[in-house]
């Protein structure tokens, strides 16, 4: 039986709540489950913010066990600082190639590498330079 951490949909039409839970992979979105590991509405509320909650001990323990999250969960979990970033590919249009530049997951930007910066006033080429004669 492969555990997978999804999400299952709760809530009325235009008004989504899903709930995040432990469930057998071949069960249905919003069937029978293990465990409820928290929720997450994404309908901002008065402030402005999404809402969620999770027990980490819980995630935690599925995921040292070998449950595989869904990508929604991925994200969320990332948001909460408990996986690493996953890794994202830049489309440069669709259909199209895809862009390997790694991509900045809270900004959604494509991250340039880091380039050596140059010496304006040029001392470190002269010291680098073998003189001749």
């Amino acid at each position: 039986m492969v555990v997978r951490l999804r999400l299952a949909r709760l809530g009325c039409r235009n008004r989504p709540f899903y709930r995040v839970m432990a469930a057998d992979s071949r069960s249905p979105r919003d069937g029978k489950h293990i465990e409820v590991l928290g929720y997450y509405n994404p309908l901002p509320g008065q402030d402005g913010g999404k809402r969620m909650g999770l027990n980490f001990e819980r995630v935690k323990y599925w995921l040292s066990v070998g449950a595989q999250p869904s990508d929604p969960v991925q994200r969320l979990l990332f948001r909460a600082g408990l996986l690493p970033p996953p890794p994202m590919v830049a489309m440069g249009r669709k259909g199209g190639p895809r862009d390997t530049r790694p991509v900045d997951p809270l900004s959604g930007r494509v991250m340039m590498p880091e380039q050596p910066t140059k010496a304006g006033n040029g001392s470190m080429d002269q010291e680098n330079k073998p003189e001749t004669s």
